[in-house]
């Protein structure tokens, strides 16, 4: 495995690959989320590439950058284990060189609305740093997880809006045993916020319920307007009874336009973000067109 640093040196190693090119950003601390996402790339590509790359830009300024978890020693070894063929780790410098002004700023309520109205500029600093890594890179495929769906929407329209010649692998989210969703943000939490936080997997299972009494077998269709309140009340309903929790959004969209849904329809992403003491954190469950859920697939107990 090729650790590089800079951005010359990873577009010279570029020009002598041959074959198909597979390519997993990150920002590092890597989790069992991160590893089921080279292990399927491992098997279609290659060429595997992965970056860790702490992005200042899509964090506010009263955000966790500073103390957001890094052990990069950690993170390469898991991934020499998982036979990942180069690993791209810039310099905040070299990503953003002095006098840089030029970013991506998607608009509409694709990215300002949900988490981009919580969390104003985030996509701007997604998008931009995505690109960049997309250009040096150059991959075939790019892999994320379902988890971040608002940010996958974002990317996936940038590679659409830009011509961009790169395959978009979206894998589901992967979970604790208890529902939580994987992140590198669950070792904020403490051990009785840890107990809490599986309400938010709670919650997304009582807005599936709400919505599965229009459609208790799965078919594609409308119901009236109003109809989509239930599932969201269901949702708001399920946080409010966790005394550690506080609830940031309970929404449900278009998995795409994220517009929001005036009536209960497939496709369509229920979304949460929910503070458990100081630790934000997301989650969705999707509803695909064809009427069935994706709601990510389970750690076993022992791990």
């Amino acid at each position: 495995m090729q650790v590089i640093r800079s951005v010359q040196a990873m577009q010279q190693e570029r020009t002598h690959w041959k074959g198909k090119v597979g390519f997993v950003p990150t920002m590092g601390y890597l989790h069992a989320g991160h590893l089921s996402l080279f292990q399927q790339a491992r098997a279609a590509n290659d060429i595997l590439v992965a970056s860790i790359f702490v992005n200042p830009t899509q964090f506010g300024p009263h955000e966790d950058f500073d103390d957001y978890p890094r052990n990069l020693e950690r993170d390469l070894s898991l991934l020499e284990a998982l036979n990942v063929d180069i690993v791209f780790t810039p310099l905040e410098t070299a990503m953003y060189p002095p006098g840089f002004t030029t970013y991506v700023v998607p608009v509409g309520p694709l990215a300002e609305e949900v988490e981009g109205a919580t969390r104003p500029g985030h996509f701007r600093g997604v998008a931009t740093i995505v690109l960049k890594l997309f250009q040096i890179v150059q991959p075939d495929q790019a892999y994320f997880g379902q988890k971040d769906a608002q940010q996958v929407a974002v990317i996936s329209r940038m590679i659409q809006d830009f011509n961009l010649a790169i395959q978009l692998r979206v894998l589901p989210t992967v979970r604790e045993p208890d529902g939580l969703a994987m992140s590198s943000r669950n070792s904020y939490l403490q051990a009785q916020e840890r107990t809490a936080a599986s309400v938010v997997y709670e919650a997304l299972q009582a807005g599936l319920a709400a919505f599965m009494k229009h459609f208790p077998n799965g078919p594609i269709g409308e119901v009236p307007v109003g109809a989509g309140l239930a599932p969201v009340q269901a949702m708001i309903d399920v946080i409010a009874s966790e005394p550690l929790a506080k609830l940031d959004y309970a929404e449900i969209r278009d998995p795409r336009s994220f517009l929001p849904l005036e009536t209960l329809q497939a496709p369509a992403v229920l979304l949460l973000a929910v503070s458990i003491g100081s630790t934000r954190l997301i989650d969705n469950f999707v509803f695909n067109a064809d009427g069935t859920w994706d709601t990510g697939v389970f750690l076993a107990e022992s791990q």
